[in-house]
């Protein structure tokens, strides 16, 4: 079983959590972590997109100028592509991205990308995070006091307003919550930041 060191929010120690084997102790499946993280991405997608194509542009009924004898290539209507305002060739329409993984494959790479984390030591276990103020220095000196200077994601047992506050004008700080974790926030930041009741409501989840 992985064993990891638990930190207060000061930076100093406060013993080891062992860790479900089930969940933080899995191989790593990268084509399966991302697979699932494609389809994360495309299914944010709106697809919202449209543009018209020359069947459906107003206008341009009338031929601009006659066939011959101008001089001129011959046109047909002031809606075709090559025309300012004309119609668009192969027009995007709207459309779903979304991809479906199953839920099976979910689960195992979220503990992929969970152990991942904790074998690259990538996993920081926190007592506790309590702040004094919802301000945006507390939550910076937490980090400061652990020596995150990267990206951190930081995943909390349940949502808490003051800390959502204090960490929302930090750039390289994403806030989660233990039921709401996903593989995709795991890859793109660099560390994972974590409460002691996050940890025991995944393992709850996931085991």
């Amino acid at each position: 079983m992985p064993n990891v060191k638990v930190y207060k929010q000061t930076g100093e120690d406060a013993g080891t959590l062992l860790l479900s084997d089930a969940v933080f102790g899995a191989a790593y499946n990268g084509p399966l972590i991302h697979s699932v993280v494609v389809s994360q991405r495309n299914n944010a997608r709106q697809g919202t997109v449209s543009a018209l194509t020359r069947a459906e542009v107003r206008g341009g009924g009338k031929k601009p100028w006659r066939q011959k004898h101008t001089g001129r290539a011959r046109q047909g209507s002031t809606r075709s592509p090559q025309w300012t305002g004309g119609g668009i060739i192969f027009a995007k329409k709207p459309r779903d991205f979304s991809t479906k993984v199953n839920k099976t494959a979910k689960r195992q790479a979220l503990k992929s990308a969970l152990s991942a984390k904790v074998t690259a030591s990538e996993f920081i276990v926190l007592e506790d995070l309590k702040l004094a103020a919802p301000k945006t220095k507390e939550v910076f000196a937490v980090l400061n006091n652990l020596k995150l200077d990267k990206s951190v994601l930081l995943v909390l047992p349940a949502p808490d307003a003051e800390i959502l506050r204090a960490a929302r004008n930090l750039q390289n700080v994403e806030v989660t919550f233990a039921d709401l974790i996903n593989v995709y926030d795991l890859v793109a930041n660099d560390k994972c930041l974590i409460t002691k009741d996050a940890v025991k409501k995944i393992e709850e989840a996931y085991s």
